[in-house]
């Protein structure tokens, strides 16, 4: 049996955040993922500068570049205008793996089945035991499978079903660009990375989208028309992973006993661009603060929106009026 005082089930950024933070306290801890890094993660990559500093990382010591963007392109329908913003994309690939390296810890690849609480303490698979577990495994993740599921369901309204793919290509252009469409509830983008790489991508609410009648397949060859008519790809084939996740929940139960949920696993992302990055950082850093501290574990001071209240409710109006159109 291995024993450390924290296990981490989950590699990310929300899991290798924690560890980090953990290890500023001098607290030993272990992360356990089922997969290998550096692994493959289709994600536009948006991250804020108040993230970075909460990582006490300035933008020129991140050794693989990121692209930074002070306004978004936006086009709904025939509307077209820019909408200021301060933010950073990064490749996660790269990103995860550094994160991870970063934070210090012993890492197991290790694919989670049995947890028990036993005798005050977390048992994995009868081979890692510690006082502490963190579940920050994504939107599967056995942490809350296991022990948050029953006592704190996900609102099925806020599940958000998404398709990309991120590939080598010499941008066009250096904006994002977003796109929201009529009978859509969701939106497009176009994201340009450092070194010669791009995201693509498209997300809706799976209920709304269901209720809608519109494949995401079908919004997904949408979005390959306006690339190829704005010049941005072209000629390329390109291969989309989906994947899912849960926007911020209405009240989560982030916490059972010793055991902490950050990140997807908790459903964290903004509510008007389904950004994930930075809330789960930012849940990551505050569950080590509370192992250490012993003060409360609270999501306090985590945005619900990535443009802020006022600019985050104009783009989650895009989605309604979208809707109802």
């Amino acid at each position: 049996m291995f024993d450390t005082d924290v296990i981490i089930v989950g590699g990310g950024p929300a899991g290798s955040a924690c560890a980090w933070q953990l290890r500023q306290h001098n607290i030993d801890c272990i992360i356990l993922d089922q997969a290998k890094f550096p692994r493959f993660k289709p994600c536009a990559g948006w991250i804020t500068p108040q993230v970075l500093a909460e990582l006490k990382l300035k933008e020129g010591n991140y050794p693989y570049g990121l692209s930074t963007f002070t306004s978004l392109r936006v086009n709904l329908n025939d509307f077209k205008f820019r909408l200021p913003t301060r933010q950073y994309a990064i490749r996660r690939y790269e990103f995860d793996d550094w994160l991870l390296h970063r934070s210090g810890a012993l890492f197991f690849q290790h694919a989670v089945k049995a947890i028990r609480y036993e005798n005050g303490e977390y048992i994995i698979d009868d081979r890692f035991r510690a006082k502490y577990l963190i579940g920050a495994g994504g939107t599967y993740c056995p942490v809350y499978r296991s022990l948050f599921k029953d006592v704190s369901p996900k609102t099925r309204d806020t599940l958000i079903a998404a398709q990309e793919d991120e590939f080598p290509y010499k941008p066009a252009s250096m904006d994002c660009w977003l796109w929201f469409w009529k009978g859509f509830p969701g939106y497009a983008w176009y994201v340009p990375k450092a070194n010669g790489y791009v995201n693509v991508g498209i997300g809706a609410w799976a209920e709304r989208l269901k209720a809608s009648g519109v494949s995401l397949k079908a919004q997904w060859e949408r979005l390959l028309e306006h690339l190829d008519a704005q010049d941005l790809v072209r000629n390329y084939n390109l291969k989309p992973s989906a994947h899912s996740y849960y926007l911020r929940q209405p009240s989560p139960q982030i916490r059972n006993e010793n055991a902490l949920l950050v990140g997807d696993a908790a459903g964290l992302a903004t509510l008007d661009m389904g950004e994930g990055i930075s809330p789960a950082i930012q849940s990551g850093l505050r569950a080590a603060e509370a192992i250490a501290t012993g003060q409360p574990y609270s999501l306090e001071g985590i945005a619900r929106y990535s443009q802020g209240a006022l600019l985050g409710r104009v783009v989650t109006g895009l989605y309604r009026t979208n809707k109802q159109d």
